[in-house]
């Protein structure tokens, strides 16, 4: 694509035409190390680096032009605007054609429960014989493709030539969860959004945002009436109701979904056990009856998210019906994957204080015999979260495994005493076993009939983050592991 054509579609940018204007971009990048001949490079500021600082390293290996926050002394083609962030989501969509306005892309986001409602839309949409892609936390999946991303939400420039290949593989919807952090960083600038969901906000990632007003401020970016054409919000989620009335105040409605509060859209529960959820949805007065093979009442509420959305697409109540009672289950999301001295294991992503506290109570609610509870918290993180996800577990089980969870760059025993803290005000039961894998094969061992042990943090990850480093583990194949050398089925 030609240089000045991509400039063009800078607003308020200011150009700077240091040699040869009408030149071909054949790449985009924001990585000056990269060999990306003819390439546009975006010199974007991060906490560590300036990436105005490796432009000209960026010039030598083959970047023809640059984005820049000020002019830069190089002889290349600038173009100068107020934000690089913002304008590299911008002209990375209008580099591979625009292709969110030729889906219809929904974007989710909240603490908890995008990834469940992502799959529970998509199997809607499915049902409903339409072609889906899907981009989160379990990786990006579409025609038959499944690609790892190591962040929830893609850098746009990876982000938006996923899109385009999307629409090359005949890709009619796509439904992505969308990060704080990516919405923090303008990832989803230039992408075209036909609907947004927003689940719920409880305490996470303040290590990076600091404050909740903060974190709530990013997500409330998703739904900005100006690009946000429906929005589906929780009505039971104070903040939630917060963003109806600022979009309201904007001129633009929203839809509501809950089980507390009047909404649009609605649940009556008519059974509930360890195998699923019985319960009646009714979305704008359109009814249908569902069994859900996903457990626990914030599972009703992903599905009459996903219920919501696809009914104000256009999508019918049958194929909402169809789509969720054929979600048999997701990768590390309340996953029973065995069962040991006639003690059931769960296996589930759980990382925040209110993620534990939901999935401990559905557990709690059918659980005959102890409760126990295998988790850790992440290191560089938000460490004001530990105690309190400590004090949730002592309240909320019978026992507690304190473990590692991905420790990156933190000693594992500092943040096992950080979980301590808030633990030991309401209970001594617990052991520490920081090694991940003996302290599963610790709880494993420790199950009687009846009890039901919990392993929670990491749900459907496939690795565990040490110094730096990647090792392979996935809970689930380290309880498959265990339970075949003790001569035990699991699934």
């Amino acid at each position: 694509m030609r240089l000045s054509k991509l400039a063009s579609a800078v607003k308020n940018g200011k150009i700077i035409a240091n040699g040869e204007w009408e030149r071909d971009i054949s790449a985009l990048t924001a990585d000056s190390r990269e060999k990306r001949i003819n390439s546009l490079f975006f010199c974007l500021k991060g906490n560590t680096a300036d990436g105005h600082a490796y432009a000209a390293e960026a010039v030598k290996n083959g970047a023809i032009a640059l984005v820049t926050e000020r002019q830069l002394f190089i002889d290349v083609p600038q173009i100068l605007v107020d934000d690089v962030r913002e304008t590299l989501g911008i002209l990375s969509s209008v580099f591979y054609g625009e292709p969110s306005k030729r889906l219809k892309v929904i974007g989710i986001t909240g603490t908890n429960g995008k990834t469940t409602t992502a799959y529970m839309l998509s199997a809607i949409l499915k049902a409903e014989k339409k072609s889906v892609g899907v981009i989160g936390t379990l990786g990006i999946r579409y025609s038959e493709k499944k690609l790892p991303s190591d962040l929830t939400t893609p850098d746009p420039i990876f982000l938006q030539s996923t899109f385009a290949d999307m629409l090359m593989c005949g890709i009619e919807y796509v439904v992505m969860e969308v990060s704080a952090h990516a919405l923090y960083y303008k990832k989803t600038a230039g992408v075209s959004f036909t609907a947004c969901i927003f689940t719920n906000l409880t305490q996470d990632h303040l290590d990076f945002f600091n404050v909740m007003p903060a974190y709530k401020d990013a997500k409330r970016k998703l739904f900005l009436p100006e690009t946000c054409p429906i929005a589906v919000l929780n009505g039971d989620d104070e903040v939630g109701r917060e963003f109806g009335k600022l979009r309201e105040e904007g001129g633009v409605k929203s839809l509501f979904y809950g089980l507390s509060t009047p909404s649009d859209a609605f649940a009556i529960i008519t059974d509930e056990s360890l195998c699923g959820t019985e319960c009646m949805l009714n979305v704008n007065d359109k009814l249908s009856r569902v069994t859900l093979s996903l457990v626990g009442k914030h599972n009703v509420y992903n599905a009459l998210a996903a219920a919501a959305c696809a009914v104000e697409l256009g999508i019918s109540v049958n194929a909402v019906s169809q789509g969720l009672m054929g979600l048999k289950g997701i990768e590390g999301r309340l996953q029973w994957v065995g069962n040991y001295h006639g003690g059931d294991i769960y296996v589930d992503f759980a990382h925040t204080p209110d993620g534990l506290e939901r999935a401990l109570d559905t557990l709690r609610t059918h659980c005959k015999g102890r409760l126990i509870c295998l988790f850790g918290c992440g290191g560089n993180r938000d460490k004001t979260k530990r105690p309190i996800m400590g004090e949730v577990v002592a309240k909320k089980t019978d026992f507690a495994i304190l473990t590692s969870d991905n420790p990156r760059y933190e000693d594992p025993l500092d943040i096992l005493a950080g979980i301590e803290k808030g633990y030991r005000r309401f209970s001594v039961k617990y052991v520490i076993v920081p090694d991940r894998k003996r302290a599963i094969e610790y709880g494993i061992e420790f199950l009687q009939k009846g009890d039901v042990l919990l392993v929670a943090g990491k749900g459907g990850e496939e690795y565990q983050e040490i110094m730096g480093i990647k090792y392979p583990f996935n809970d689930h194949d380290i309880i498959d592991q265990i339970l075949a050398k003790k001569g035990k089925n699991s699934f």
